[in-house]
């Protein structure tokens, strides 16, 4: 599942000594394992391999190029969400027109952009949206291909905040009203290119029924536009969870119900095919977390230790601003000690420097009773670590290195203080 793992008394990034990482580059810094990525991006495409099926990273899970480049090289397109994202994947090396644009407030600047670089296709959130990218495409000579997003109100029984597939969610056109959206784009928008129906229902799903709901309630709908509108993809999204409690028993936040069996690639796979063989019709997956979350750890050192008549509070150089998961939606990971303990753990908070009491990284946790100075691994944090960081706290963003085998390389260097406020000025 990963490439971490305790090697002669010390955690190891495949063959590479996390302590060596810290030492070398000071903490914190999100450390990612090569073999990790590759793997999963290779299970996916042998699990899906009966399909006529492609792979789609979700860009947003992790967007440093260094990735991007390595999910290009393996063939994968992309998922972005913004024309920034775009611009990411072009300089990565990554093509274009493997990438599907979601979002539901892409601006005029970045529709005529991916028009410019011949995107494979938009997926459209909303009527207005449509209509807006019929214009510009229509200004600008083109025929823009598009696919709709459609809300098939599945309850993907994940956190609220990452729930997409309801009709109380922002995201796609309710299944009630999607035959009359295709039908107003095919009458009303010459300059569309009608090219496929997307669907997502959230993030971090631990089960599989709720991919298996959503796709039988949205099939005989996707027959009829095969029919209609001669579709040539089904976009059936991401969302496949990770383990983050590796013993998967104890200490998940309320909305985390265990369920018996973990959701795999394998198991997702082996759900989905019988269904969708039949039709014929390309489908894209669009993984994110999956591909990432699993592939790296954030090392962060001790800094202080406080006993207080409630609790014991470990203070550590990572914050908020690092990962925001855990305060923005009971986020849990995994943290271990860089020099293996035995036998001496100890409840705690683990807590970082930012000026909020929501700066925490795990609350009454059970962890090895670390020192100052000793460093912390924060495991699963490929997805949505390092892209959702901020520099709250005038604090600099962390750095970030790729392990591959026994070698390692820096692919983000630590921000300095100089390169924070560079884009800043004095009012003249």
């Amino acid at each position: 599942m990963h490439s971490f793992a305790y090697k002669n008394g010390s955690l190891y990034c495949e063959d590479v000594n996390m302590a060596d990482i810290a030492a070398a580059v000071g903490t914190p810094v999100f450390v990612y394992s090569k073999k990790t990525i590759a793997d999963d991006l290779a299970d996916f495409r042998n699990a899906m391999a009966p399909l006529n099926a492609h792979v789609a990273y979700a860009v947003k899970a992790c967007s440093n190029k260094a990735i991007l480049n390595l999910m290009a090289q393996q063939g994968a397109g992309f998922d972005i969400v913004s024309g920034g994202e775009l611009w990411r994947v072009i300089n990565a090396g990554g093509d274009p027109t493997l990438c599907t644009y979601a979002g539901v407030a892409k601006t005029e600047p970045e529709i005529r952009y991916a028009l410019e670089q011949n995107i494979y296709c938009f997926n459209c959130e909303s009527e207005n949206e449509l209509r807006e990218i019929n214009r510009i495409a229509g200004e600008m000579g083109v025929k823009a291909p598009v696919a709709v997003r459609v809300n098939p109100h599945v309850d993907a029984h994940t956190h609220k905040y990452i729930t997409t597939g309801t009709n109380e969610n922002k995201f796609g056109v309710d299944i009630t009203r999607i035959e009359e959206v295709y039908a107003t784009i095919a009458a009303e928008m010459p300059n569309l290119h009608i090219k496929g129906l997307q669907m997502h229902i959230g993030s971090q799903l631990t089960e599989k029924q709720p991919f298996v709901d959503a796709v039988v309630k949205v099939m005989p709908i996707v027959k009829k536009f095969m029919e209609l509108y001669n579709i040539e993809f089904w976009s059936i999204g991401g969302g496949i969870g990770i383990v983050y409690d590796g013993c998967l028993e104890s200490g998940k936040p309320e909305w985390w119900e265990a369920h018996p069996e973990q959701i795999t690639i394998q198991s997702y796979a082996e759900s989905l095919i019988p269904l969708l063989k039949p039709l014929g019709i390309k489908i894209l997956i669009e993984p994110g977390r999956r591909l990432v979350g699993n592939a790296a750890a954030m090392l962060t050192t001790c800094i202080y230790e406080k006993k207080g008549e409630a609790k014991t509070f470990k203070m550590i150089d990572a914050g908020m601003n690092d990962i925001i998961r855990p305060a923005l939606y009971e986020g849990y990971h995994e943290i271990w000690p860089v020099k293996e303990h035995q036998g001496d753990d100890i409840v705690a908070d683990i807590v970082g420097p930012i000026c909020e009491s929501g700066d925490f990284q795990a609350q009454n946790r059970r962890i090895a009773d670390v020192k100052p100075g000793e460093v912390l691994a924060e495991m699963s944090a490929g997805a949505y670590g390092f892209s959702m960081a901020s520099t709250y706290n005038s604090r600099p963003l962390a750095a970030e290195v790729l392990v591959d085998g026994d070698k390692w390389s820096i692919i983000r260097r630590r921000q300095t203080l100089e390169q924070m406020v560079a884009d800043e000025c004095l009012p003249e």
